[in-house]
C-alpha cells in the first residue's frame, strides 16, 4: 500500500506547491533580479505553523538553483541550530567543505569565509525568532552576496530584539504572509501526497476530509495524520485505510508531533513549559516568577512572553483572556 512514504514525511518538499499562488509569486519576484545579474531582495515570511511557509521557501530556493547555476542556496533551522556557531558552520556547509572547521574555530574567521563568496548565496533561516545571537543578522545583511529569507510566526518576535540600524533593514525586506489553510486547501494538499505516497484507492475523500477536520488548518498536522494512518493499516497488514485507522493514528500522531516540538525547546522554554505542567493555569507574571526561581540568569518578561507564544504556536499550550490577565494552560 505505501510504496513512497518519503512523501508523507512533513518536510518534504513537493514539485509544486497548491494553494499559495499569491505568496509563491512575491517570493518569486523578491528572488528573480538574481537572475539577471542584479542584487535580489531579502524577503521577511511570517504566518501561522503548518501553512507552508518552510515549504515554500525551500520550494523556491531549490527552482532557483535550477535555473542558475552560479546561485548557491542553504536552509537553516534555527530551532535546532540556534547558536551562533552552529548556523555559521551550516551556512558555510552550504559553500563548501567545512572539515578543517572545530568548536574552537575562531566564529570571525568563519564570517570571513562567508565574507569571501563570489557568487550569489541564498539563505533561509527558519524560525529566525530564535537564534540566540540576533547581532548575526546585522553581519550577514552585510555581506553583498548573500540575501536572507527569514521564516517566523509573527515579525514582532524577531523585531523586538534587534536594534534600530537591523530593524530598519528588515523593514526594507519583502514581506510574505501566510495564513491557515483553508479545509479543501487541506484535503486537495493530502489528496496529492496521498497519490504520489499510497497506491490507488487505499485512502478514499471522505477519510482526507476527516484527517483535515482534525489538523483545522494546519498542513504539517494533517501530513503527520495521513503518515500515521498509514502506518497503522501497514502494521495491520490492509491494503487501505479504515476509518478505524485514522482514529488510531490522530492521537498517536499528535503524541509525536508534541514530543518533536518539546525535543526543540531550548533550556529556558522547556523551564517555562515544566512550570505550566506543575501549577496549571497561570497569568504571565506567575510563570516569570515561578521562572526566575529555577535559573541564576533568567530572561526578561518580555522574552519569557515571547516563548509564551512560541509554545502556543506549537500546541504546546493553550491561552485564554487578553492582556496581563491572560492565562496559559498546558495543551490536552
Amino acid at each position: 500500500m505505501l510504496h513512497n512514504a518519503r512523501v508523507l514525511d512533513a518536510d518534504w518538499v513537493p514539485n509544486d506547491v497548491i494553494h499559495r499562488n499569491a505568496e509563491k509569486n512575491r517570493l518569486r519576484n523578491a528572488l528573480q533580479p538574481v537572475l539577471d545579474g542584479d542584487q535580489p531582495q531579502d524577503v521577511l515570511v511570517e504566518g501561522p505553523s503548518g501553512a507552508g511557509k518552510t515549504c515554500l521557501a525551500r520550494y523556491t530556493s531549490a527552482k532557483l538553483e535550477e535555473q542558475a547555476l552560479d546561485v548557491q542556496t542553504q536552509y537553516v533551522d534555527c530551532w535546532n541550530h540556534s547558536n551562533r556557531y552552529r548556523v555559521l558552520l551550516d551556512l558555510l556547509e552550504g559553500i563548501g567543505p567545512t572539515h578543517d572547521i572545530h568548536r574552537n574555530t575562531p566564529q570571525d574567521e568563519m564570517l570571513s569565509r562567508l565574507e569571501q563568496i563570489d557568487d550569489p548565496y541564498v539563505v533561509i533561516l527558519d524560525e529566525a525568532d530564535q537564534l540566540a545571537d540576533k547581532d548575526l543578522l546585522r553581519e550577514l545583511w552585510a555581506i553583498p552576496q548573500l540575501t536572507v529569507i527569514l521564516i517566523a510566526n509573527r515579525e514582532e518576535d524577531i523585531l523586538n530584539a534587534l536594534d534600530e540600524r537591523v530593524r530598519s533593514r528588515l523593514r526594507s525586506a519583502m514581506r510574505v504572509r501566510f495564513d491557515q489553510y483553508h479545509h479543501d486547501e487541506l484535503v486537495a494538499i493530502l489528496q496529492a501526497r496521498a497519490e504520489a505516497a499510497l497506491t490507488p484507492e487505499a485512502i478514499d475523500e471522505p477519510q482526507l476530509d476527516q484527517l483535515a477536520d482534525a489538523a483545522a488548518g494546519n498542513a504539517r498536522d494533517a501530513i503527520t495524520f495521513l503518515r500515521q494512518a498509514a502506518q497503522e493499516a501497514e502494521w495491520d497488514g490492509r491494503e487501505a485505510i479504515t476509518s478505524q485507522h485514522i482514529r488510531t493514528a490522530i492521537p498517536a500522531a499528535r503524541d509525536t508531533l508534541r514530543q518533536r516540538s518539546l525535543d526543540k525547546l531550548s533550556e529556558d522554554q522547556r523551564l517555562i513549559y515544566d512550570v505550566l505542567l506543575e501549577h496549571g493555569s497561570l497569568m504571565p507574571k506567575e510563570i516569570h516568577d515561578h521562572y526566575t526561581t529555577r535559573v541564576d540568569d533568567p530572561k526578561t518578561k518580555r522574552t519569557v512572553r515571547k516563548y509564551l507564544r512560541k509554545l502556543e504556536h506549537y500546541n504546546l499550550i493553550e491561552s485564554e483572556g487578553e492582556g496581563p490577565s491572560r492565562r496559559y494552560t498546558p495543551a490536552t
